[in-house]
C-alpha cells in the first residue's frame, strides 16, 4: 500500500512541475499594449484603434528566449512580422484607418514589450 501511495504522490508532484505560461504584468487598451514578464511561454494580443498618420512606437527588451511579433489589420497582410524579434525600438507609420492587432508569442522569454499609439 505504501508503494502505491508513494507512486501516486510522485505522479502528482511531477504533474505540477510543468512550465508556467506567464508571470508578469499586462496592460492593454485601444492605444497601448504593455507587458513585463519573467516568464512568457504563450501568445497574447491587443487591438489598437489607429488612424492614417498615427504611429506605433515599439520598445522590445529581451533578456532571454524568443519573442515573435505580428502587427496587422484583420484579413490584411502583416505590416510587421518577426519570428524572433530583436531588442530595441521601432516606429511604424499607419497608412490606413482601422483596428490593428498586435500579437506577441513568447518561448522561454524574459523581458518586456511596449507598443503605444503616437
Amino acid at each position: 500500500m505504501k508503494k502505491y501511495l508513494g507512486l501516486l504522490l510522485c505522479g502528482c508532484l511531477l504533474a505540477g512541475c510543468g512550465m508556467a505560461d506567464f508571470n508578469g504584468s499586462r496592460t492593454g487598451n485601444d492605444s497601448q499594449f504593455l507587458m513585463e514578464y519573467t516568464i512568457f511561454n504563450t501568445t497574447d494580443s491587443q487591438l489598437l484603434e489607429l488612424k492614417k498618420g498615427d504611429k506605433i512606437h515599439g520598445e522590445i527588451e529581451k533578456k532571454a528566449g524568443k519573442l515573435a511579433v505580428t502587427i496587422q489589420q484583420e484579413g490584411e497582410e502583416p505590416i510587421l512580422e518577426s519570428r524572433d524579434m530583436p531588442p530595441g525600438s521601432l516606429d511604424i507609420e499607419i497608412e490606413e484607418d482601422g483596428a490593428y492587432r498586435i500579437t506577441v508569442t513568447g518561448e522561454k522569454a524574459k523581458g518586456s514589450v511596449s507598443f503605444t499609439k503616437e
